[in-house]
């Protein structure tokens, strides 16, 4: 754009009658693009440096023992001529994130919409494939650092693999509600972010309230396309009312999905009463062209029979989903999740027989 002096400028503010106001647009303006070319020459700079590293330790025999000494001096170096941000721990990020992301320098030059900060974290990913799709999400999703940080450390990728999820990006018209609905049930549930110590003996409202003041954060853990409809939502038979915990509706599968929620391991009885939510829910407020509404009992423990023989073993519409309050490891995420697999495959066996 040229403005009156005939030079180019990257602020494109069209003039009001309220001078006051175009000119706040001018300094907000101003300050977002001085904000975006920093990070560009961060990010240039960052690269450079981890380049130059990088062929310097190719020259040594043992190369990671004659890396980390360059790095060790370079630092004393740096710091002492140029001051902070250079020591051996910034120099090594600045060598991973050359490893890692070593033909990215052109896209840099354009307007690079992830931080350094997201890349610090970015580069702690060591499979390319998880590093890769946390970058993507970033990028749609608008992630900040602290949720990227968050679903890192919380396995959030490797959960979605061995659960079976879909991983690439999602084709919404051409998910089908028949055969995708498992998909958008997570289990695990991690719920870390609610702030409940681990060993904390809670009641099914505190869990429901922390869940509502988390908002946010409990509608990324659920996964794509949830919105939030209701807590305590009423239902009335014209005999008797009812009230469900958690009401959400799910865009992409095009249904209502109804929350219960269990300190404790789930009855039989809890199931039934899901069960009835979800059909009295299908009768009083699902729409012609929504789907068969779902239900969710999420709960902190399990009852492997009640799951094998219940109403939960001969329907498609009912699940169990298990949280925990704190970051598993990878480990403990694997054996929730084979554990979950085992029980439903169980219980489709059933419905077979």
């Amino acid at each position: 754009m040229k403005n009156e002096l005939g030079t180019t400028t990257i602020l494109d503010i069209e003039t009001t009658n309220d001078y006051l106001d175009d000119v706040k647009k001018i300094v907000v303006a101003s300050r977002r693009a001085a904000y975006r070319a920093v990070n560009v020459l961060l990010l240039q700079r960052n690269w450079l440096i981890g380049k130059r590293i990088y062929e310097e330790e190719l020259k040594g025999d043992n190369r990671a023992e004659y890396g980390a000494r360059i790095i060790k001096s370079l630092s004393k170096v740096l710091t002492k001529e140029f001051g902070k941000g250079f020591s051996r721990t910034c120099l090594y990020q600045f060598y991973m994130f050359y490893k890692c992301y070593s033909n990215i320098f052109q896209t840099l030059g354009q307007s690079c919409p992830l931080t350094w900060t997201h890349y610090t974290f970015l580069i702690t990913v060591l499979d390319p494939k998880a590093r890769e799709w946390y970058e993507n999400e970033c990028i749609s999703q608008n992630w900040s650092v602290r949720i990227l940080r968050r679903n890192i450390e919380s396995q959030y990728y490797f959960r979605l693999v061995k659960s079976g999820a879909p991983i690439k990006k999602e084709n919404y018209p051409t998910v089908k509600y028949e055969t995708s609905k498992e998909e958008f049930v997570k289990n695990p549930m991690i719920l870390e972010f609610l702030g409940i110590p681990q060993d904390a003996r809670i009641h099914e409202g505190k869990l429901e309230s922390a869940i509502i003041e988390h908002l946010k954060e409990s509608l990324l853990e659920l996964g794509k396309g949830y919105a939030f409809v209701g807590r305590q939502y009423h239902v009335a038979t014209g005999r008797k009312d009812y009230y469900i915990d958690l009401v959400f509706y799910n865009y992409i599968l095009n249904c209502f999905v109804l929350f219960d929620l269990k300190a404790g391991a789930p009855t039989h009885r809890d199931i039934g009463q899901m069960d009835m939510y979800r059909r009295i829910f299908d009768k009083t407020v699902k729409k012609a062209s929504d789907n068969p509404t779902l239900g969710i009992i999420l709960c902190s423990d399990l009852d492997e029979d009640v799951a094998r023989y219940s109403i939960l073993a001969d329907t498609d519409q009912l699940f169990i989903s298990k949280y925990k309050l704190y970051l598993p490891s990878e480990e403990e995420i694997t054996a929730e999740i084979e554990r979950a697999k085992e029980l439903y495959y169980a219980s489709q066996e059933k419905n077979e027989q």
